[in-house]
């Protein structure tokens, strides 16, 4: 291992920390620390900023990112008779609900006045509410994008379903729902007609789970369904928009809860819109900065893809209380700052496993090799911690702790994606404030399913994510069988 130090402005070799001479321990150094021991965030310094020797039981010793002292988990106990609605309730409860409901009949109101009177609408209320939703979450279990496929006799048809409904009521509450019936003069960002259900549904993550202390900011995977696309036909291939905007969540590494949800639109003039900025890693960064804008002074670890990864935002967000590390590519990442000689391959691959660190401040920039060049920059971690990448025909392959940090954390995230995006909702609206919505009820499910797995409730009956999405549909349309749907 090679291991580079740099002072503020540059970096520049300083010395292998890993041989420091034991005269110089005890040293006032103010570009660099050391840590000892195997805790993964633990940077071991006393607390007038002097170096300390190897021990990791020394007296007056400060963390570098000090570890949560919160639970991770719900904040309120639920009953072992709580059902599926209840934990999808904290997230929407009747009180966002019934401001649907009122939103809706008043858009018709207006629609009619405008278009003419429609004999066959009667205003809906909040029971008709609750199975409008559930029918379309029906189509996240189902994996049928049409939800009228419910009172077909097709391969899709739901008897049970469809007997809580008509077709026609159905289709009436989808023609005029609203969450925000009219937009105010004052009024200039593009998801006016949903945001006031987004800042809802954040309050409920926020209020319902304490997450981990690492966690990850990334897009989840909300593409077309495989399946319909090889099976649809061209015509209706071009007949299918591409989404105006894309979304973009922080999530707990330990549990798979997405703890926030950022949408930013693909067009629009105003600052956040992409016509204002002048690259995608200007747009990333804005994007990390606001979903980690009610993070600060937390001491969290936030994991990021190439394309977030940048000196500039990890300082900016050490000044905050944030801590990074991150994947960095010289293709999608912002370098700026960062030395030109480790973003460039050597012309003679090294040994498998080998890797060099320059140091600037407390940030570390790594450079493993692992059948390729990988790039790490992270004030997380140590740059003298090992760590160590199990594979299943290569064995053990040695590498910095960040290193193995960074797999382990975004690898259960590809797994959760993996298992629980099949389950998004598969409806899909021709208008981009609605998709934003039913892709919003889908995270708001899978929330609700983590809260139920860690519940007494989990105890008492044992879903599966299948099995509780058909009974949250069953709750939502009124339904008696309590049992789910096979």
């Amino acid at each position: 291992m090679s291991l580079f130090l740099a002072g503020q402005a540059d970096w520049k070799i300083k010395g292998d920390v890993g041989h420091r001479p034991p005269a110089m321990l005890g040293k006032p150094w103010r570009t660099c620390a050391v840590m000892f021991g195997r805790v993964p965030s633990a940077w071991c310094r006393s607390a007038d900023g002097k170096l300390l020797g190897g021990r990791t039981d020394c007296q007056g010793c400060q963390p570098y990112v000090p570890k949560l002292n919160l639970s991770l988990g719900p904040t309120r106990k639920m009953p072992p008779s709580a059902s599926a609605v209840d934990f999808f309730q904290l997230f929407v409860p009747d009180n966002a609900l019934k401001n649907m409901v009122v939103q809706t009949n008043m858009y018709a109101r207006k629609f009619q006045e405008r278009f003419g009177s429609d004999s066959s609408w009667a205003e809906v209320t909040l029971a008709e509410m609750k199975a409008f939703l559930g029918y379309v979450i029906s189509t996240g279990v189902s994996h049928c994008e049409s939800v009228l496929s419910i009172w077909s006799g097709g391969f899709y048809s739901n008897r049970s379903l469809a007997l809580a409904m008509s077709q026609a009521r159905f289709e009436k509450i989808l023609k005029y729902f609203h969450i925000v019936a009219f937009r105010s003069s004052q009024t200039t960002h593009g998801l006016y007609k949903v945001q006031p259900f987004l800042d809802s549904l954040q309050s409920g993550f926020d209020a319902a789970f304490r997450p981990s202390q690492t966690q990850v900011l990334h897009e989840p995977l909300i593409d077309e369904d495989p399946v319909f696309i090889a099976t649809c036909t061209e015509r209706e291939l071009r007949k299918r928009k591409k989404r105006k905007f894309s979304l973009w969540v922080r999530q707990c590494s330990a549990t798979g809860f997405i703890i926030q949800i950022y949408v930013h639109l693909k067009e629009g003039g105003g600052p956040d819109g992409l016509d204002a900025l002048k690259n995608k890693p200007q747009l990333h960064s804005l994007v990390a900065r606001s979903l980690c804008r009610n993070a600060a002074g937390k001491n969290y670890i936030i994991f990021t893809g190439p394309s977030i990864t940048s000196l500039t935002l990890f300082e900016e967000f050490e000044k905050q209380g944030i801590y990074c590390c991150g994947l960095l590519s010289s293709r999608k990442s912002d370098c700026t700052g960062l030395p030109p000689s480790m973003l460039s391959n050597p012309a003679t691959p090294p040994v498998r496993g080998q890797h060099q660190i320059k140091m600037k401040g407390n940030m570390s920039l790594i450079c493993w090799y692992n059948k390729g060049h990988f790039r790490f920059l992270t004030n997380a971690y140590s740059p003298v911690q090992q760590g160590v990448i199990i594979k299943r025909r290569s064995g053990e392959i040695p590498c910095p702790l960040a290193v193995e940090a960074f797999a382990a954390h975004l690898s259960y995230i590809c797994r959760y994606d993996d298992k629980y995006s099949k389950y998004f909702i598969s409806h899909k609206p021709n208008k981009t404030w609605q998709q934003v919505f039913w892709f919003a009820i889908s995270i708001a499910v899978n929330n609700a399913y983590i809260l139920y797995k860690m519940s007494d409730a989990y105890h008492v009956k044992r879903y599966s994510r299948a099995q509780f999405g058909e009974r949250l549909v069953r709750e939502l349309l009124g339904l008696e069988d309590e049992s789910p749907v096979h």
